[in-house]
């Protein structure tokens, strides 16, 4: 298997255990929806729509709302999800360079972080402004490296084997300068937002421990670090205890995010 689609293929085993996370993604859907302008009668596609809650959100508004994953166990809760709330969203599957969708045919593009993990971040944007049509909306949310999320995920690296040469690391999506590039002159009206989302939780070593449990790419880090170096494991536990505590207060971990919307140049 070549190192792209061995990426990705450890990317959809290493997603399958998210499930309990949506209790923390949800808050932030809604604010998303309503951040991209999300009405009745849209046709919108949840890029990494995951347990589909920004999905899910937006076809509450009316909103005709495809939700596109790699990991079928995810899309099985959104249909499931689905179901409970008698709403209709397509999920699809998708583990290739295009999503099945028509060039220019939606209205609107949404991602909860989701396309940060895609192995080439100019395919990504590629792919999410192909299917937009002229004079669309894309908006997502993502995570500044600077803050929490950013900075447990640069942690991970310095203690994760190196990716596939050409991968870029999902923090430079929460740069505004990097995305700026990336989108380029094929949007207009850009413009960005900071959000905060808070995560009960009693501890920093209690939100480690989820994380551990709940977050594959982290679940399959501690276990190379367990069977290899239980010093490294012990020094990445603390430091990544360390750096929660820094975003704790009254049994909350502040996580803050960057949302980024655009429109389709005509």
């Amino acid at each position: 298997m070549d190192p792209i689609a061995q990426f990705k293929e450890n990317a959809k085993q290493g997603w399958a255990t998210f499930a309990p996370m949506e209790m923390f993604t949800a808050p932030g859907a809604p604010r998303l929806v309503a951040f991209a302008g999300v009405t009745r009668g849209h046709e919108v596609v949840d890029i990494g729509c995951g347990t589909g809650v920004v999905a899910l959100t937006a076809a509450r508004l009316g909103a005709r709302v495809t939700g596109v994953d790699l990991t079928p166990t995810l899309l099985e809760r959104a249909r499931d999800s689905a179901s409970i709330m008698g709403l209709s969203v397509e999920g699809l599957a998708v583990n290739k360079k295009e999503m099945p969708l028509g060039d220019a045919r939606l209205d609107v593009v949404l991602s909860q972080s989701g396309h940060i993990f895609a192995p080439r971040p100019e395919a990504a944007v590629k792919e999410m402004l192909r299917v937009l049509k002229p004079g669309g909306t894309i908006a997502f949310s993502t995570w500044p490296p600077e803050m929490m999320v950013g900075r447990l995920f640069a942690l991970s690296g310095r203690y994760s084997p190196p990716p596939p040469p050409g991968i870029s690391p999902p923090t430079v999506w929460g740069d505004p300068g990097f995305v700026r590039e990336r989108l380029g002159d094929t949007v207009e009206d850009l413009c960005f937002a900071r959000d905060t989302l808070w995560f009960s939780m009693l501890s920093p070593q209690h939100y480690r421990a989820f994380m551990e449990a709940n977050v594959g790419q982290i679940a399959r880090l501690v276990q190379m670090l367990g069977a290899s170096d239980g010093q490294k494991l012990a020094a990445f536990r603390r430091e990544f205890e360390e750096i929660a505590s820094l975003y704790f207060e009254d049994n909350r971990l502040r996580q803050d995010c960057l949302l980024t919307r655009a429109v389709k140049r005509a």
